[in-house]
């Protein structure tokens, strides 16, 4: 059931995402440049479906992981994959400082997980191993096509505008050409637009199962809990250096969830998701 809800919604964002291309190219370029629109949209959903995966590690900087220089969290993966049923997913490393952790890929076969180096220097073992066995979550409820294509898709969109204003002379007051105009529509248009279909694509009640399954399948929900408080309490204080579209991915919201970064945010309040995995320990 998942897994068909997750490809319905990746239909209706590829369908979505081509008459979003098509409207914008009719509105610049009229009749003439609908094909060419259309003809880029059929590119980029082509792309979206089979190398978003690759388009998000690109994006995030992440390297394979070596699993010699990190036997623990590779062994942790393995077993926590094999226990909950799903191929041994291939690791990746970012260089960033704050803890997080991300998941991508087109179905369990092709998954991938990927955590920052601050993942694995501030978190002990065990807490490491629930943020793992979230992410592994994602993966076997199928939640990561669509939350990678929606990324993807959003992250281009929320670019659209930029590129209309750089090339459109927008930083210069005098003698801007109408491409600024539209850049500057665009800038106050699509970003909003990006993020509404990152919120329709990704349920903040994914978050609470994929807690939920980690839980179940570490008998260890203390450990989630606490990997959440310390990596929200990082985040605060350091945001991550990375497009805000690719913030859903996230186990925890990597930026301080003020401003605009808050329009793309999909994580429910840290407070609701420790007390649930906190009554889960207290279960018989």
């Amino acid at each position: 059931m998942r897994k068909a809800t997750s490809f319905f919604k990746t239909m209706i964002l590829f369908a979505g995402l081509t008459a979003l291309i098509v409207g914008i190219s009719y509105l610049i370029g009229g009749r003439g440049a609908m094909m060419s629109g259309l003809l880029i949209a059929v590119v980029m959903n082509f792309f979206a479906y089979w190398f978003s995966d690759k388009m998000v590690l690109m994006g995030t900087g992440a390297q394979p992981l070596d699993p010699n220089s990190a036997p623990e969290l590779y062994n942790d993966t393995k077993d926590l994959a094999h226990k909950m049923g799903i191929p041994m997913p291939k690791l990746y490393i970012t260089a960033d400082t704050q803890p997080n952790a991300f998941a991508t890929g087109r179905n369990p076969k092709n998954g991938v997980v990927c955590v920052t180096e601050g993942l694995v220097r501030a978190l002990d073992r065990n807490e490491v191993r629930g943020v793992i066995a979230h992410e592994l979550a994602h993966i076997k409820n199928y939640d990561i096509l669509i939350s990678s294509v929606a990324a993807v898709f959003a992250a281009a969109i929320s670019n659209i505008g930029n590129f209309f204003f750089i090339f459109g002379g927008g930083s210069q007051q005098e003698n801007r050409s109408p491409l600024a105009a539209i850049g500057e529509i665009a800038m106050l248009v699509l970003a909003p637009v990006a993020a509404m279909l990152i919120q329709f694509a990704i349920s903040r009640t994914r978050e609470y199962e994929a807690d939920a399954t980690a839980a179940e399948y570490t008998g260890r929900p203390q450990d989630l809990a606490r990997a959440l408080l310390k990596i929200e309490q990082v985040a605060r204080a350091t945001p991550m250096d990375v497009n805000p579209a690719y913030a859903s991915l996230f186990i925890q919201n990597p930026f301080s969830g003020e401003g605009m970064m808050e329009l793309f945010s999909t994580h429910p309040l840290t407070e609701k998701r420790v007390a649930k995995l906190m009554r889960m320990k207290h279960r018989p």
